[in-house]
């Protein structure tokens, strides 16, 4: 069922495109609200469609397209707009396929007034969202920052590196539930990671010397099965990483970052598979991209570094900074190596400020493996291995 709202809007917008049809998606689990704006009006038309219906919302845009063909007696273009988020990309390859020009924008990128209390609704934000596509039309710079979407073949990959991450999360969860199980019964330094977990558990006696509880054994039991399971799949994933990096069906992207030391393979996937499959223009879109970028505030004679933005792609930057540290040790004749060491020579700087420079050693450090994977250049004193 479908239902048009009129909303008046300035014509500005689409007299660069005064032949498509701008149309933004606001996408929900429940519906999907189409808010669109015809060739030669200047009234928006806002549809509520099931969610999920791809057959209805073709079906919309092509009735839209011949009513928009017979008023201006030629061909008409589809461009839409919606947000990164739970749909993923399916719908934009969908409408791609359709010869309709979609857009995916990064929601965070948005302006949105600055008042304590804003009204929200699906209508305010589809005309927003509609509003932000026609200013990035027209060539307005930096209104938006639109995603670049991957290919299905790329998207499947990093599935590899995202499930280790669940997993690892998972088995960690579990590990510190049997600690605070043992811990409630005054018992220490048990490791449930251990090959003899079974075996120790066996040997416990709570704090005032009684056995274990029959049905906490048996709970710890079923939280140990869950743990050696979780190793299970997390050993099987592993063994489909080290594919990537030779035989036939090897990544060139994560088997030349290997050959790096200080870079061993659950890095070089993640790099490979999170940022260097797409290109860079500059050393900046990468740190951005990396949310390694510094975020400074300057007003009037108020001028402080806020750290990084922290906006970016979160498993870049801990893959990012865990190296850094390696490479500390693995490359400690590099120049960035030597750069860190001299910021932090002679006890002159404290615990956290070593923590700042790290992280600015892993800024550098991604630029330079970015040189390194895209132009050959090996950085600077840094060794390669055997």
């Amino acid at each position: 069922m479908s239902h048009d709202q009129p909303s008046v809007v300035s014509t500005t917008a689409t007299r660069s495109h005064h032949d498509a049809i701008l149309a933004s998606l606001e996408l929900s689990t429940s519906q999907w609200l189409v808010t669109s704006l015809l060739p030669g009006t200047e009234k928006l038309s806002r549809h509520t469609l099931r969610a999920g219906d791809a057959d209805q919302l073709l079906g919309l845009f092509a009735r839209l397209r011949g009513k928009a063909e017979r008023r201006l007696g030629g061909p008409v273009e589809i461009i839409t707009i919606q947000e990164a988020g739970l749909d993923g990309f399916w719908l934009h390859r969908l409408l791609e396929r359709a010869g309709i020009r979609s857009h995916v924008v990064d929601a965070a990128s948005i302006p949105v007034p600055r008042r304590s209390r804003r009204a929200k609704s699906d209508k305010l934000d589809g005309e927003s969202l509609w509003r932000t596509l026609a200013a990035w039309l027209r060539g307005e710079p930096r209104v938006c920052s639109m995603v670049r979407p991957p290919s299905p073949e790329q998207e499947d990959q990093r599935r590899l590196g995202r499930e280790y991450d669940t997993l690892t999360r998972e088995r960690t969860r579990q590990s510190n539930r049997i600690r605070g199980l043992l811990a409630a019964q005054g018992i220490r330094g048990y490791n449930p990671l251990l090959r003899n977990r079974r075996a120790a558990l066996a040997k416990l006696t709570t704090g005032d010397g009684r056995p274990l509880g029959a049905q906490l054994v048996r709970e710890l039991m079923r939280a140990l099965d869950r743990i050696e399971l979780l190793m299970a799949q997390l050993a099987q994933i592993k063994a489909e990483r080290r594919q990537l990096l030779k035989g036939a069906a090897a990544d060139p992207v994560a088997a030349q970052l290997s050959t790096l030391k200080g870079i061993g393979p659950s890095s070089a996937t993640t790099l490979a598979l999170e940022a260097f499959f797409r290109s860079f223009d500059n050393r900046r879109q990468l740190a951005a991209f990396a949310g390694l970028a510094a975020t400074p505030w300057r007003s009037g004679k108020v001028e402080h570094e806020q750290g990084i933005s922290k906006a970016g792609n979160k498993r870049i930057r801990r893959t990012m900074i865990e190296i850094a540290w390696l490479w500390l040790r693995h490359q400690c004749r590099s120049a960035l190596s030597q750069w860190f060491f001299t910021r932090c020579a002679e006890g002159t700087h404290g615990k956290r400020n070593r923590c700042v420079f790290i992280v600015a050693l892993a800024r550098k450090l991604i630029v330079a493996i970015w040189r390194f994977v895209s132009f050959g250049e090996i950085p600077e004193g840094a060794m390669l291995k055997a």
